[in-house]
């Protein structure tokens, strides 16, 4: 089942509802759709499944329901400069659940998705259990992120009014060179991402895992840690280091922690359906009781 849902900012989100509804509920707003021909296989020169979202699904709902939507995709197309915050987000991915009948869900976000998950089940009381993909539960770099979009958002800024034209289809922002890199996203996506994590400046993700009593997961690639260059703030974002540095911490919190391995798993690798799904779908099966079937 698909369903247009019409959001607080008053635009219109496709949203899919797959599998046997009796069955518990993920969901997946990391669900892209799936793309063709010259551009999926610009997609596939960066290691990125341009059926990723289709792949997603499939995975999953031989054994779950699942409730997916594109929200990056959308936020690309519909932008939401002033007002993506965390309680916005979160207004947004419960009224889409309510929109679909779905009570109670577990959820799986991946990078700034990831941590609006962490929002979702600190701001809510639906969540059954939760995976966080590419983004550290606790310590997480929001001060870093805050300074990369800052610049990024500069950098958009300056080629508009320099006159240089957006190329076709959305960028992939994990494989940039942050070096030599000119930034040609529309100022307005652009400006969404500094709104979030302005928004999340004098968040406190310590002093908020006693609020975390679900099954709990987070994980990256053995190689995702990002160095920016001078022009986007000259930081070091290091989702996997700081998972390494606080798994004892984690643990002792009820995290589960884990480290895809690989000298490729960087930020985008760890994404893909085929890195995830040998992890995301036994956990999940794990903490919400389900059986292999023989």
């Amino acid at each position: 089942m698909k369903k247009l849902i019409r959001l607080s900012d008053d635009s219109e989100i496709e949203v899919g509802l797959s599998g046997t509804h009796n069955r518990q509920t993920i969901m997946l707003p990391i669900a892209k759709k799936s793309v063709y021909n010259q551009e999926a296989e610009n997609l596939k020169l960066w290691g990125v499944d341009p059926e990723l979202g289709k792949h997603f699904v499939e995975g999953l709902t031989d054994t779950f329901q699942v409730l997916y939507f594109d929200y990056e995709g959308h936020r690309f197309r519909y932008p939401n400069p002033e007002r993506l915050t965390p309680e916005n987000i979160v207004i947004d991915f419960l009224y889409i659940a309510d929109e679909m009948n779905v009570k109670n869900f577990s959820y799986y976000g991946y990078s700034w998705l990831a941590l609006v998950g962490l929002q979702l089940a600190i701001r809510s009381n639906r969540l059954e259990s939760l995976v966080m993909g590419g983004f550290p539960p606790y310590e997480g770099p929001y001060q870093e992120m805050m300074i990369v979009t800052n610049k990024t958002h500069m950098q958009a800024l300056s080629t508009q009014r320099k006159g240089i034209r957006q190329p076709e289809g959305a960028w992939n922002l994990d494989n940039m060179d942050w070096e030599n890199i000119e930034v040609t996203i529309d100022p307005r996506v652009t400006k969404q991402f500094v709104t979030l994590y302005q928004s999340l400046a004098d968040f406190d993700d310590r002093g908020i895992q006693h609020k975390l009593q679900l099954p709990k997961l987070a994980f990256a690639g053995e190689m995702d840690s990002i160095a920016y260059g001078e022009n986007f703030g000259n930081v070091t974002v290091d989702m996997v280091g700081l998972l390494k540095r606080n798994r004892r911490e984690l643990a002792d919190l009820g995290w589960d922690v884990e480290i895809l391995r690989g000298s490729d798993m960087d930020h985008t690798k760890a994404m893909q359906p085929s890195s995830v799904l040998p992890l995301l779908k036994p956990w999940f099966m794990r903490h919400l009781g389900i059986q292999k079937k023989a």
